[in-house]
């Protein structure tokens, strides 16, 4: 079993044969990943916390390595700013690209509009910050599913993700058409990045579409007992054969 049919894909290419193998897509806990959970009042007070206050808020969350494209989401700020003055972008994670971040952070002058957070985060905390985010941005280079995508979805959230090579995200968000919930972007290019970031930004209503499709396809497709029903259906098949 693996988790998408990217991750299917790439594993035929190397000379696993396809019908031994079965994709179950990972899932969430829809009831706790739920924007409903939180106030508004709690969610200001928070923002306030973080340092975001009013400003319009861009989430990634991950590990900061090489892969999951945190460093093309800072250069991607540069051209964001242009356009909305007063976006805050928001990192939280741990990982080997820290100093490098924090450079960049510097030496692009974006001091007032990127906001750090090196650390490590109880679940109810990062589920705050999902709450508290306009966009939850993903530029994943690979990514065999993409688990936090599932979690910004099942909050409401638009997502804006990676979607060149091996990418399970291409199976989780519609890019276009009735049942939009985010974009698809090349994670290797700025500014393709900011553009589709910026329209998210400057349109609430598709915002606010984007998030409900989102939640109304974790409910359809992503959830854990969703998943459970899935890989026991595999194991029957195994046991009937």
């Amino acid at each position: 079993m693996t988790v998408s049919y990217a991750m299917r894909d790439e594993l035929v290419s190397t000379g696993y044969p396809e019908g031994k193998i079965r994709v179950i897509h990972n899932g969430v806990d829809e009831q706790k990943y739920d924007a409903k959970r939180f106030p508004a009042g709690e969610v200001k007070a928070f923002r306030d916390r973080i340092g975001v206050g009013q400003s319009p808020m861009i989430f990634f969350i991950g590990r900061l390595t090489w892969v999951k494209g945190a460093d093309m989401l800072v250069l991607a700020m540069t051209h964001i700013v242009k356009e909305i003055p007063d976006a805050k972008l928001v990192i939280l994670g741990v990982g080997d690209m820290e100093t490098m971040l924090a450079q960049m952070v510097r030496n692009l002058h974006l001091e007032d509009n990127v906001i750090l957070h090196f650390r490590m985060v109880a679940e109810e905390e990062r589920i705050r910050y999902y709450a508290a985010a306009d966009v939850v941005v993903l530029p994943s280079k690979y990514e065999p599913f993409g688990i936090v995508c599932t979690e910004a979805m099942s909050m409401g959230k638009p997502v804006v993700v990676g979607a060149r090579g091996t990418s399970g995200f291409r199976e989780q968000v519609i890019p276009a058409g009735d049942g939009i919930c985010g974009y698809h972007i090349n994670p290797y290019d700025p500014l393709d990045i900011a553009k589709f970031v910026v329209d998210i930004l400057q349109h609430p209503d598709l915002a606010r579409t984007m998030g409900k499709n989102g939640r109304d396809r974790v409910l359809e497709q992503f959830t854990w007992e969703i998943a459970s029903e899935n890989t026991l259906r595999v194991y029957q098949e195994l046991v009937d054969t």
